[in-house]
């Protein structure tokens, strides 16, 4: 593309593109070691700046440049920018322009993707964490040498062309079709990007921690909290991709007497919504499921997976990186859109906006069951959801039925992203269910807790991990309770002989 424009054309089209040996290769080496210092990190969908002598910069100092001249006539030339994170900027920032369901231009656009505004709006970039930190890891055997024939200056740091992302199922359906779609590489390569690729998102993507907060005798109450790893949003990228959370919850004899998250044979989640599932903070019932997506809207507010119809986002609760805040000067890109938006733990905690997280509860109905509860979370990624695709294989053209045998052929298991669990103990054998106390319980605008309780009762507070932060023995009658933590949710639990209180409150 940027050949042909330089060249003098007016357009290139994918017509010429498909015929073009040189555009069927792909991304090549050029694209990101010949694009220009000038203006980095400020282009987005694909319009890239690059050098038109023949150089490909590198980081190394004085490289070696008679090996590389020989065989390509392209000079290797030092350059610290190639180490920057804006070289990724120009394709990883993707801006549509919104067309109406007849097909007309709006003069609106749209953000369809951001994952380097994303890591703008993070921790990562303050730290100097970059793109290439994660995508491209160092070489970790030392300082090398160059097998040049004589001797050179080692050489450290060296960064492995890994590029490993999150697409397994994509890089499976290509494995197994390489011969009609005209691959060179061989099942080893693929099986090697595999590989790598299903070990960042198992091993650097997300931190899941379940934790048991209370039981009754019909309910169960646990929290999990998802946190970031990654330097941007968790899922990035392409909006088709979403992850999901299965929380299972077995008896003692293997019985599963409650699962959000399911998904049937053709890998939709059971109980999804129509038209797309809410964020929740919340969840009370199996058809209930927690989605982390980017969900588009069309001019009418209505769902849409055409890209070019997308005209704002409906729905928008992937977990943003640490340190996002919606304060930064790039929070026009990379918006939460939708209910997220009120869940006080959303991208909160204890010291306030940017913890790169999530809590959801759980409310799990128990159906009487009193003993022992096996409870397992685990979060799955997709990067190719069925109701997303559905829309595209409504139509017929020869490349979407080619895809869509392809597709119907596919490995599209979900991907593993985290996993934990926890045994909940039985009430079986425990006294019956304490009455329930006449108290009430409030907060004052300078964080003092009121406590109204007939006679006199144990105090004990809980954070929403279950770990105790103040208890204290109170008379009967009103109490002003002093609190020294804010901005978390906390749990209030009042014990008496005449019977329990227990409350849920939000500390700004």
């Amino acid at each position: 593309h940027f050949a042909a424009f330089h060249q003098g054309a007016e357009s290139y089209s994918i017509d010429e593109m498909v015929n073009d040996s040189i555009a069927l290769d792909g991304v090549s080496c050029l694209a990101c070691h010949q694009q220009s210092p000038n203006n980095l990190g400020n282009g987005h969908s694909g319009d890239l700046l690059f050098e038109t002598d023949r150089v490909a910069f590198g980081p190394f100092v004085s490289p070696l440049s008679s090996p590389m001249l020989n065989a390509s006539q392209y000079e290797p030339v030092y350059s610290p920018h190639i180490s920057d994170a804006g070289v990724c900027a120009g394709c990883h920032t993707l801006i549509t322009e919104t067309i109406d369901l007849a097909g007309n231009f709006t003069g609106g656009t749209f953000v369809e993707q951001a994952t380097y505004h994303e890591w703008l709006n993070s921790n990562y970039a303050a730290d100097n964490v970059t793109c290439q930190s994660c995508h491209m890891p160092t070489l970790q055997k030392g300082q090398f040498y160059l097998a040049a024939g004589f001797e050179t200056v080692p050489r450290d740091k060296f960064s492995l062309h890994e590029l490993a992302g999150a697409n397994v199922n994509m890089l499976k359906l290509m494995r197994d079709n390489a011969a009609e779609l005209q691959i060179s590489a061989t099942p080893q390569d693929f099986d090697a990007v595999i590989t790598a690729t299903e070990n960042m998102l198992r091993f650097r993507s997300l931190q899941v921690a379940l934790t048991d907060l209370d039981r009754s005798a019909d309910t169960a109450f646990v929290a999990l909290r998802l946190t970031n790893l990654a330097g941007h949003k968790f899922p990035s990228g392409y909006p088709a991709r979403r992850a999901f959370v299965s929380l299972v919850v077995q008896t003692a004899e293997g019985d599963t007497l409650f699962h959000s998250g399911e998904y049937d044979s053709n890998y939709e989640l059971t109980g999804h919504d129509p038209s797309y599932e809410p964020h929740y903070a919340t969840i009370r019932s199996a058809d209930e499921v927690q989605i982390y997506e980017q969900v588009l809207g069309d001019v009418n507010n209505q769902k849409t997976t055409v890209l070019v119809r997308a005209a704002s986002a409906l729905k928008d609760n992937r977990i943003p990186p640490k340190g996002f805040s919606q304060n930064h000067s790039v929070y026009d890109t990379t918006r939460i859109a939708g209910e997220a938006l009120f869940d006080t733990d959303f991208n909160v905690d204890e010291l306030g906006e940017g913890s790169g997280s999530d809590v959801v509860y759980y409310h799990i109905p128990t159906q009487g069951y009193l003993d022992e509860l096996q409870i397992t979370a685990t979060v799955y990624y997709q990067s190719m959801p069925p109701e997303w695709m559905a829309e595209m294989f409504a139509e017929s053209t020869p490349e979407i039925d080619r895809f869509l045998e392809m597709f119907n052929e596919a490995e599209r298991t979900p991907s593993l992203v985290g996993v934990d669990e926890l045994t909940m103990a039985g009430i079986v054998g425990l006294q019956p269910t304490q009455p329930k106390l006449d108290a009430a319980v409030f907060l004052t605008s300078g964080r003092q807790l009121v406590v109204q309780t007939p006679v006199a009762s144990e105090l004990t507070i809980y954070n929403y991990l279950g770990q105790q932060l103040q208890q204290q023995r109170l008379p009967a009658g009103s109490s002003n309770v002093p609190l020294s933590f804010k901005r978390q949710i906390i749990i209030v639990h009042l014990n008496s002989p005449e019977g329990t209180f227990t409350r849920t409150l939000w500390v700004n």
